[in-house]
């Protein structure tokens, strides 16, 4: 939550201290973290379920 908020702190200063071709620039770059975040998820909630199926398994197999 707090990366979220310092996100939108810096962007609104962004807006309000720059214009033109260096906001274009910061957007884009702010879009291009976005979406590799959000390809990245998709990564990173298959691997911990795969752990968490697996410490499942053990756990049933196991009691």
């Amino acid at each position: 939550m707090h990366v979220i908020q310092t996100a939108l702190t810096l962007f609104r200063r962004l807006l309000i201290r720059e214009s033109g071709q260096d906001l274009v620039e910061y957007s884009l770059v702010l879009a291009m973290v976005a979406l590799g975040s959000i390809s990245g998820m998709g990564t990173l909630a298959a691997g911990l379920n795969d752990v968490f199926s697996s410490v499942g398994s053990t756990l049933t197999a196991n009691v």
